[in-house]
């Protein structure tokens, strides 16, 4: 049993260039066959390769590839991935060639190499603009090899321990702040604890130096003044420990500066409010040895009971398993404490890189032990690459990977006992969709803990969920507010892009037909040929979809499919559109989506029975309005092809529910607004939102929006309000005129 004050920064640069002995002796220490010729021929090969370049501070830049060799072993990874720190930078700033590698080390080390290569001349291009197409290429990377990624951190880590070197400090800073937007989160991903805080650190030097610089200096005052008191911790939890027969090392350590940053900014604290600056870990031999050691301690000082948490029963989802918990110690010192076994805390600091075994006279991944260890972390990535397989543009996958990296967990289970692991603020929906997009796609409702709930109720630690599925494939209205995690949002917005495509293809075919029609003519697929090749299209379907969302006209089609026709016909045609306005297109509106294509205008409220007219919007899908809504004369002149005559479904009146607005005039006299509400509820309508803005001592204006069915429902919500006694008129309301524009 040991005991120690603290532990050092457990990845350390080294003091020089590592000789290839020196390298090679350190991978002898975990692979004691190591072939020591194939590492120093790379050794020898990069040395060479590089010899006559230099860094910005003057130093060889060999010491940089040989720095991340270096750190490569400390995380204790194979011989390729070693040779593919020596070699990385190679390829991309030296004369040598991917297949002069792949001669001399074999198809493996070639292939890490040509990873990395890649990422590093995207980043070359690298601005701040451009880093969600770096995410992207980096995703597209390591999903194939970790290795690459594991590389890239360790390139990323001995970048940012030499900084500094950097003379422009917007460089300095934008480097900086990549790092920790990007690089530092996908190492905690997979588990890499002690590149990840490294790295947060580095980087939380240079964006705000004055920060790091007062809570570096505040920490050594604090390290000068109770570095005896953490030696007296360490020792009496040792000695308890030891009572009880619990062999064990303890240790002692100090919270990181960035660690303690996030903290003051989340918690709102100062300094001073934080008394967890030091922490213990506590490594035993066997799980059950976690569980015994914190009964002893519990027994011993008595805990804080929220501070408590089991990493063991309910890993984090990169496969962390401890067990957290915080006691008033020796002298009413408040202990923050952390109980493993050695293997947790191997795969604690080093996640993924822990898994790399010694069997059989060889060493690299064992998937048998990653799962001995709690699960495979590379799940971890899985959500990235999912996130990208949902298409979209690049800042469109950086929004939704960023939700992914930076939110702390909940934890929910399936009604089977599953784990799932959302980010904190996550509802019934993103649980659907981390279970299965398709199940995602079809949600309708859910019950959380056995009761049904709102689909925006926001899911906490142990809520059982049970998702209720419907039958049709789309968003729920208002997804965006039901939705927060980055793999939900991808993949409802691809929904809409996918449904979109066929909706707008659908409407042009019907616009389509109708231009055709009205040359007298029949619609022919195959006559189009030729139009689609003068509109610059690839086929029919795009052809369609172009007419659709406007990029094209009725009349730009019947011009491309029949090239003489203006020349031929001269003004008549102009003249035919014009006379023609009475034979708009009619749509049915079957098949086409609300939210997606269909756009219901907030200036007449269009509601089931009412006759409608819709707008054909560039880009946006069809506006529908009422054909008395005023603001239709702003289009009088317009485009004859933007007008489309619409009905309602007969599901419309059945199963949509609509808002409508309602202008009251109303004695000012107690209960007045009670008695509307009252009658509303009884005529099967909602009362959505309720505005005052006019009011006299004897009367007041007020509108309501009201959930109704159809035309029909409201004339008898309408009816039913003005049968109240305090209700002097009311009636249902349009917008004026510009008022929408506002």
């Amino acid at each position: 049993m040991t005991a120690g004050a603290n532990i050092s920064d457990p990845v350390s640069p080294p003091p020089a260039i590592p000789s290839a002995d020196e390298l090679i002796e350190r991978i002898r220490k975990y692979f004691p066959t190591v072939d020591a010729d194939y590492v120093r021929r790379a050794y020898d090969f990069a040395e060479e390769a590089h010899r006559p370049q230099r860094r910005q501070s003057g130093e060889p830049y060999f010491g940089h590839v040989a720095a991340v060799a270096v750190i490569l072993t400390e995380l204790r990874m194979d011989v390729a991935t070693v040779c593919t720190g020596l070699l990385h930078d190679t390829v991309e700033d030296t004369p040598a060639t991917l297949t002069e590698l792949e001669g001399l080390f074999g198809g493996e080390v070639a292939s890490l190499v040509d990873g990395v290569t890649k990422l590093g001349q995207m980043e070359l291009r690298s601005k701040r603009t451009k880093q969600a197409e770096n995410l992207q290429k980096l995703v597209v990377a390591i999903s194939s090899d970790v290795r690459v990624l594991i590389v890239k951190l360790c390139d990323r880590l001995h970048n940012m321990r030499t900084l500094g070197a950097i003379p422009r400090p917007e460089k300095r800073e934008r480097i900086a702040r990549e790092t920790l937007e990007i690089y530092a989160p996908l190492a905690r991903r997979i588990g890499i604890n002690r590149v990840c805080v490294e790295l947060e650190d580095l980087a939380f030097k240079h964006i705000n130096p004055a920060a790091h610089e007062s809570i570096t200096r505040r920490l050594q005052l604090l390290r000068d003044q109770h570095s005896q008191e953490v030696a007296v911790v360490s020792g009496a939890i040792t000695d308890k420990l030891g009572a009880a027969d619990i062999e064990a090392r303890v240790f002692g350590r100090q919270k990181r500066p960035y660690s303690i940053w996030r903290k003051l900014e989340r918690k709102g604290l100062t300094f001073d409010d934080i008394a967890d600056i030091y922490a213990f870990r506590v490594i035993v031999d066997q799980p059950d040895d976690c569980y015994r050691a914190l009964g002893v301690i519990h027994q011993a000082w008595r805990s804080v009971p929220e501070r408590f948490r089991d990493f063991i029963s309910v890993p984090k989802p990169n496969n962390y398993r401890s067990l957290h918990t915080t006691v008033v110690g020796p002298n009413s010192v408040r202990i923050e404490l952390q109980i493993r076994t050695e293997a947790m805390e191997a795969v604690a600091e080093s996640g993924v890189a822990a898994h790399w075994r010694y069997k059989d006279s060889t060493y690299r991944y064992d998937p048998d032990a990653a799962q001995a260890a709690g699960g495979d972390p590379l799940e971890r990535l899985r959500p990235f690459v999912e996130i990208l397989n949902q298409g979209g543009d690049p800042d469109e996958f950086l929004e939704h990977a960023k939700l992914e990296m930076f939110a702390d967990q909940v934890y929910c289970f399936t009604p089977g006992g599953d784990l799932i692991a959302l980010p904190s603020g996550a509802t019934p929906l993103d649980f659907a969709y981390a279970v299965h997009t398709e199940l995602g796609h079809t949600t309708v409702a859910a019950r959380v803990n056995g009761r049904e709930r709102p689909l925006r109720t926001e899911l906490h630690n142990g809520d059982v969920v049970q998702i209720v599925k419907g039958g049709v494939r789309q968003p729920p209205q208002g997804w965006e507010s039901l939705a927060v995690t980055g793999k939900a949002r991808a993949a409802i917005r691809r929904l809409i892009r996918e449904s979109e495509r066929e909706e707008f293809s659908r409407i042009g075919k019907i616009m389509a037909d109708h231009a055709f029609r009205r040359e007298g003519r029949a619609l022919v697929e195959k006559d189009l040929t030729e139009a689609i090749s003068r509109l610059e299209l690839k086929d029919v379907e795009g052809l369609y979809e172009a007419l659709g969302r406007g990029r094209i006209t009725s009349t730009g089609l019947l011009n491309a499919v029949f090239p003489g026709r203006l020349d031929d016909r001269g003004d008549a045609v102009e003249r035919d559109l014009i006379e023609d306005k009475k034979a708009r297109l009619y749509v049915r509106g079957r098949g086409l989506t609300p939210g997606v294509t269909l756009h219901f205008a907030e200036c007449c409220s269009p509601l089931p029975g009412d006759r409608i007219v819709g707008l054909l919007v560039p880009e946006r899908g069809i506006e529908i309005h009422t054909i008395d809504c005023e603001r239709l004369a702003q289009f009088e002149q317009g485009e004859m092809d933007q007008w489309l005559d619409l009905d309602w479904t007969d599901e419309a009146g059945a199963k949509a529910v609509s808002m409508a607005r309602i202008k009251a005039v109303m004695h000012n006299e107690p209960g007045a607004l009670a008695e509307i509400a009252k009658t509303v509820g009884e005529n099967r309508g909602n009362i959505a939102n309720v505005k005052t803005y006019k009011r006299a001592a004897d009367f007041f204006e007020m509108e309501f929006d009201i959930e109704v069915i159809d035309t029909r429902h409201l004339a008898n919500v309408l009816a039913a309000i003005r049968m109240c006694s305090s209700v002097v008129s009311a009636e249902r309301m349009r917008a004026e005129p510009g008022e929408q524009d506002e």
